[in-house]
């Protein structure tokens, strides 16, 4: 995410609303697309990625990291450093 936490989100969820979709809409048959589906890492992020939202995912959501809390002071004073030669537009 943006804020730099990072979710679990199971494959199964994003198999079956692209099965569930195509089903629907296609009439095609839904465990031929789900088991299609659920064993392509492709085909699971593409269908997340271009047809689902936060909101079909956040009931099932955990979230797995938080961002650390960056100590600014630390890393000016012991943080790595390098100079570079900066040329002048005047």
């Amino acid at each position: 995410m943006p804020n730099g936490t990072k979710w679990d989100v199971p494959a199964s969820v994003i198999a079956e609303n692209k099965a569930r979709w195509y089903a629907e809409a296609k009439g095609s048959n839904y465990q031929d697309k789900y088991d299609d589906t659920i064993v392509s890492e492709d085909k699971i992020i593409d269908w997340a990625e271009n047809n689902m939202n936060w909101e079909d995912v956040e009931r099932v959501a955990t979230k797995v990291e938080v961002p650390i809390t960056v100590d600014y002071q630390d890393g000016w004073v012991n943080g790595e450093k390098k100079v570079l030669q900066v040329l002048s537009t005047q």
